[in-house]
């Protein structure tokens, strides 16, 4: 299999700090908006170049978000941050009303998502937030794996016309993607073909996903890995073509199973060719404190999850 590497391990979130900071320097119409977390979402550096388009609004989320809806109108490409469970539930009748049944071209980028959020605990660690947004018509939903990806997608979403959810991470994890990987929305990548099963990622999970691949290679199990960085509009032709091939699949999010990327390939297959899956993610709970690692431990995260999660699918087939 290829063999990814890990060049420096880096929070995800700074991956948008760096792609904010470029979109200042060369879309004059890109503004910033925060919810009183300029350092949590890396804002420093484009709000100290560009202070006539960085809004400060403090802890108003909902106006944060009516705002940004606002500065559309006049043709501004608004990116709002702050944690991601205040950027979806706390906000949720905003963003449909305004932004998404609007259709305006608000950018809601989300930090400190799913478990990994960590000692923060359960009250911060929304597992619900995917779901949430990729219900409302005509909303991009991604969850960038890395650094660099998280920039890119960053740069890309000023391009993309329409209502968006980013979503990112706190935690320093792997760096392994090309620092040059063009950002395709709603374009799967594929990391590793395999014959045996299919593993689809997202998130953190693309590097636990990888790991789990070397680790089935050494059992004889060949496992293709599929970077799923937009999960709507969703790539269902990789995913179809992938499990033609492989007959069974697995897939890995740090999302409640309900309402994440599991639950909509499920959708897909139903349709078009229902295949023998099985879900990592968490199952129906909140999360609690504790360190990202114990928790994804815990919650079953990781890529010894994976690999059991494919003995089992294998055996259905």
């Amino acid at each position: 299999m290829k063999k990814y590497i890990n060049t420096g391990s880096k929070d995800t979130r700074s991956g948008f700090g760096v792609g904010m900071t470029e979109l200042g320097q060369k879309n004059e119409n890109v503004v910033a908006l925060c919810a009183d977390l300029i350092g949590s979402l890396k804002f420093d550096d484009f709000k100290k170049n560009h202070p006539e388009r960085f809004f400060q609004i403090g802890i108003a989320e909902a106006n944060m978000i009516g705002i940004a809806a606002g500065l559309t109108i006049g043709g501004k490409i608004p990116f709002t941050g702050t944690f991601a469970n205040f950027s979806t539930g706390r906000v949720y009748d905003q963003i449909r009303q305004s932004v998404a049944y609007s259709d305006k071209n608000v950018k809601i980028c989300a930090s400190h998502a799913g478990l990994t959020l960590g000692e923060d605990g359960a009250t911060h660690q929304i597992l619900e937030d995917i779901g949430l947004m990729k219900m409302l018509p005509g909303m991009t939903v991604i969850n960038t794996c890395d650094h660099n990806q998280t920039k890119a997608a960053t740069i890309a979403l000023a391009d993309h016309h329409g209502p968006a959810y980013l979503r990112f991470g706190r935690p320093v994890v792997p760096n392994f993607t090309p620092a040059d990987e063009p950002f395709i929305i709603g374009k799967a990548i594929m990391l590793n073909e395999g014959t045996d099963v299919t593993i689809v990622a997202t998130g953190h999970l693309v590097w636990e996903a990888l790991i789990a691949a070397e680790k089935l290679e050494e059992k004889g199990i060949s496992a293709e890995v599929i970077n799923i960085h937009t999960i709507k509009p969703l790539d269902a032709e990789a995913i179809l073509k992938s499990v033609a091939k492989t007959k069974c699949i697995v897939t890995a999010e740090e999302h409640n199973y309900l309402g994440g990327l599991g639950e909509s390939i499920a959708g897909v297959l139903a349709v078009n060719n229902p295949t023998p899956q099985e879900f990592v993610a968490v199952r129906d709970s909140f999360g609690e404190s504790g360190t990202p690692e114990q928790l994804m431990e815990k919650y079953k995260l990781n890529n010894q999850a994976i690999v059991e999660a494919v003995e089992r699918v294998i055996k259905r087939k």
